[in-house]
């Protein structure tokens, strides 16, 4: 990021928890990007010296079968089912558009924007959850799986599945969107359960 660390303050939020209840952003953009870069939240982080702004997860998501079969759903946004598309609950019909509109809006009021993403899993889960992507491409490519038993997979993240990192696609479709991510104006990125990008079946590697 551009700011010193000496004069760095994160203020971790959630686009939707943040503002779905806040009594003075505009009733229609509560829960969206817009509701988050409204006047009123701005001011209130420029008040109190906010540098930056790191967003929980704002990619497109889906919840586990268990929490759909409860009728609830995944709040927090980390189990990411596409990395290249926003979650279209955080937007009124353009959420690239709205997103590039809010991190403008911070950038105005000299205030970064950081993201929280989710490289570890996807949300395709262990070998009984839904095959939706990754899994149907190529499963042996984009997954960790049991040396032993292959129709298992390896669950470092305890979330069903470990992207495969030792894999050339996989790193590259990561750093993919990292720049792309970039180009949109993000500023810089929190990796969600960072360490484990460096293991694979032969240990762990800083590379």
């Amino acid at each position: 990021t551009a700011t010193p660390w000496s004069q760095t303050l994160v203020w971790e939020a959630h686009v939707r928890g943040t503002t779905l209840l806040h009594p003075n952003v505009p009733e229609q953009d509560r829960g969206r990007f817009h509701g988050l870069a409204a006047p009123t939240v701005i001011d209130y982080l420029k008040a109190h010296g906010v540098s930056a702004v790191e967003l929980m997860p704002v990619q497109s998501v889906i919840s586990e079968h268990h929490l759909y079969q409860r009728n609830l759903v995944n709040f927090w946004g980390y189990n990411p089912l596409g990395w290249f598309a926003f979650n279209p609950d955080f937007a009124h019909t353009d959420p690239r558009a709205e997103f590039c509109w809010m991190v403008n809006q911070f950038h105005d009021a000299g205030i970064e924007v950081i993201l929280d993403v989710v490289y570890n899993h996807t949300c395709e889960s262990d070998s009984l959850g839904p095959t939706l992507c990754y899994r149907g491409i190529d499963n042996t490519a984009y997954y960790r799986l049991m040396p032993d038993d292959p129709q298992h997979y390896v669950n470092d993240t305890g979330c069903g599945n470990t992207l495969n990192m030792d894999h050339p696609m996989v790193r590259r479709l990561i750093i993919d969107n990292l720049s792309w991510l970039a180009s949109l104006g993000v500023d810089g990125f929190r990796f969600d359960l960072g360490v484990t990008l460096g293991r694979s079946n032969e240990g762990f590697s800083r590379d």
